[in-house]
């Protein structure tokens, strides 16, 4: 049986980078493995980059999708060069288009048993794409899911049409808001020594 993950490499020369991929390709080919040929990529970034690919007229730096998320380079308010992850908008849809189908054959159950799985539902894309600046996408899967069980619960009663009030109580109450889990790269490796001094 044979494991292997997707992972990236930055390299600060062209050179580094090439040099990478062929001490990669010796010691896979130790342990009786190959690299597919269409998975290892080069791909130009960084501070300059955008910059270089333009007099070279080929347009915005390339990317690559990573685990649902694509890695852009972007600046901060300050001027900075930062890592920018954004959540792959294909493979959300994906989820929810398999996920309107569950919604509308639990239409008969409870209000609070069906609150508590769309709570459970949105735990795992949270955990999962909750990494610093994708906040606008998972609200927006928070809004569609949101929309979804208005309309499974309008349905449920010709004479009864649930108000938007009392959705938005019900969603207070279930349906947590989106939220960061890993924290930014700062205060995750800031560490306090016994002496009370930082260590970065």
């Amino acid at each position: 049986m044979r494991y292997w993950d997707d992972f990236l490499v930055g390299c600060q020369y062209k050179a580094a980078a090439e040099q990478f991929l062929r001490a990669l390709r010796d010691r896979c080919h130790r342990f009786h493995l190959a690299l597919p040929p269409d998975k290892p990529r080069r791909i130009e970034c960084g501070r300059w980059a955008s910059e270089r690919r333009q007099r070279r007229g080929q347009g915005q730096p390339e990317t690559c999708d990573l685990l649902g998320l694509t890695p852009i380079g972007s600046q901060t308010r300050t001027g900075q060069l930062t890592v920018r992850r954004q959540t792959v908008a294909k493979r959300l849809r994906k989820q929810w288009q398999e996920l309107k189908p569950t919604l509308r054959t639990r239409m008969p159950w409870p209000i609070r048993q069906r609150g508590a799985w769309l709570q459970r539902v949105l735990t795992g894309p949270y955990r999962y794409y909750g990494v610093p600046r994708t906040m606008s996408m998972l609200r927006v899967l928070r809004a569609c899911l949101l929309r979804s069980w208005w309309q499974t619960l309008r349905r449920r009663s010709q004479r009864h049409r649930t108000t938007w009030q009392r959705l938005y109580a019900l969603a207070t109450h279930w349906l947590p808001p989106p939220h960061i889990l890993p924290p930014y790269p700062a205060p995750r490796l800031r560490v306090t020594t016994r002496g009370q001094s930082p260590v970065r």
